[in-house]
């Protein structure tokens, strides 16, 4: 039986449709469905398996982006979306997804054994101070994220984005988030070093070279890059010479056959 997997439609996200594609193929049945209808049955969610919050300019990025429909998921869904993590389902925004979930305090998330200051991380300005639009490499690196548990390859997609330097504002809640594994993916260098701050192999100058942090339960992931435009061969730029690597698919199957295990 195929878990499902609910995908969040707000005014102007773009990437939903990419999304669907990646959880089709990686074994879900999945779904998009408007946050409006979503307000008028909150219930629907307890539905589904799995939750994504797709990429995209949500509300236009009116205000900073990712920041009213942070304020929709936190006025209209809190209580259903704290049941829906805490019961371990898993969780994925993408970009401005992942702007999203941070700017609503879904993540990094405070727990009962830990308290956790959410106010104290955001995604803010590129630190080039223009819209980055480019392919990285990215390194999985928790093994408490299902999202990234097990996976040994590097992975190879495209960013687009003006605000994904991800900066927390004191230097203990970058070790709380160490000590607890939630670094899931860091941007390196194609052969595999680290970027340590390298522009454009670290394209936003976020602090440690972090791409996508994960709650401490592990369960719900916000990255800034886009793995699902990187599920078939021929999305990547060097297709035609023969280049068949790193797909982002890889990702998405850990999350789905994590959600399969709950059915």
């Amino acid at each position: 039986m195929k878990p499902k997997a609910l995908v969040l439609q707000a005014h102007g996200s773009n990437r939903d449709f990419d999304v669907i594609e990646a959880l089709t193929l990686a074994g879900a049945d999945a779904t998009g469905i408007p946050l409006n209808e979503l307000r008028m049955n909150k219930t629907l969610l307890s539905d589904f398996q799995l939750l994504v919050v797709p990429g995209g300019f949500s509300y236009a990025d009116a205000l900073g982006a990712g920041k009213l429909l942070a304020l929709d998921l936190a006025s209209y869904f809190t209580d259903e979306i704290s049941a829906f993590v805490e019961s371990g389902k898993p969780v994925i925004g993408i970009c401005n997804g992942f702007q999203a979930l941070v700017k609503s305090g879904i993540l990094p998330r405070e727990t009962r054994e830990k308290r956790l200051e959410i106010s104290g991380t955001t995604l803010t300005f590129n630190e080039q101070g223009h819209f980055e639009c480019r392919w990285v490499t990215l390194k999985p690196t928790s093994q408490n994220c299902i999202w990234t548990k097990g996976l040994e390859n590097i992975i190879e997609c495209p960013i687009a984005h003006g605000e994904g330097n991800f900066q927390t504002s004191s230097q203990s809640l970058i070790s709380n988030l160490q000590s607890l594994d939630q670094i899931a993916l860091t941007y390196i260098h194609p052969n595999g070093s680290p970027a340590n701050g390298a522009y454009p192999i670290n394209p936003n100058g976020s602090t440690l070279d972090i791409a996508g942090i994960c709650n401490p339960q592990g369960n719900v992931l916000g990255l800034m890059p886009h793995p699902e435009n990187h599920i078939h061969r021929y999305q990547h730029p060097q297709w035609t010479r023969g280049v068949n690597r790193h797909s982002g698919l890889a990702l998405f199957r850990n999350g789905v056959k994590y959600a399969s295990e709950l059915i």
